[in-house]
């Protein structure tokens, strides 16, 4: 199971390397390539945050064997977006970098949702968890400051381009994750799984 989830969630790069290879990137290839990956580190962080439901709901704790793999896809769909822009975009000048994030302040708030994955990824192996103990699930609650910040990233983005349909989509399906974590709510999610 674990390897068709990875095969799976490489599929987004596939394709992107497919329509690199056929042309079929658009009249703009770096803005595509720089959405797609932005989109689907956000999907990514989605799924991410939907095993702990699935598990409420179900009893079962096979979703949250997954849970690390695609927050780890989350980083990665994170980083690419994030060297698409840094190397096709901004060609590594880095006073160019500082102008556009001037210019467009919605790209510090994606530098920071990235900057705040690291860590997650970072101990994200058993050992890390085995190490930092409590601690680890303290660290790993950021994820809920990064849902926040990526979807105030996409949000500020297309608030630019009074495009909000989108992004009010996932902004919704991000609240209603959280409210998950409510304790009552997730006391209610439980008890549905024992009926």
């Amino acid at each position: 199971m674990k390897l068709l989830i990875f095969l799976l969630a490489l599929l987004p790069l596939d394709r992107l390397i497919w329509l690199g290879f056929t042309d079929g990137l658009g009249a703009n290839p770096i803005e595509f390539i720089t959405r797609s990956t932005g989109t689907w580190a956000l999907v990514f962080l989605c799924l991410t945050l939907a095993m702990t439901p699935l598990r409420l709901l179900t009893n079962s704790t096979t979703w949250i064997r997954h849970r690390r793999m695609l927050g780890l896809f989350s980083f990665f769909y994170a980083s690419l977006h994030f060297a698409i822009w840094l190397w096709l975009d901004q060609d590594f000048d880095l006073i160019e970098m500082l102008k556009d994030v001037v210019k467009r302040p919605f790209i510090t708030m994606g530098f920071i949702s990235l900057v705040l994955l690291f860590p997650l990824a970072l101990t994200s192996t058993h050992s890390a968890q085995r190490k930092l103990g409590r601690r680890w699930a303290h660290l790993h609650r950021l994820i809920y400051l990064i849902a926040c910040t990526a979807i105030l990233h996409y949000w500020w983005h297309k608030a630019g381009k009074n495009d909000l349909d989108t992004v009010t989509i996932y902004a919704v399906v991000l609240l209603l994750l959280l409210c998950c974590r409510i304790p009552y709510i997730r006391k209610l999610l439980g008890k549905r799984s024992t009926i």
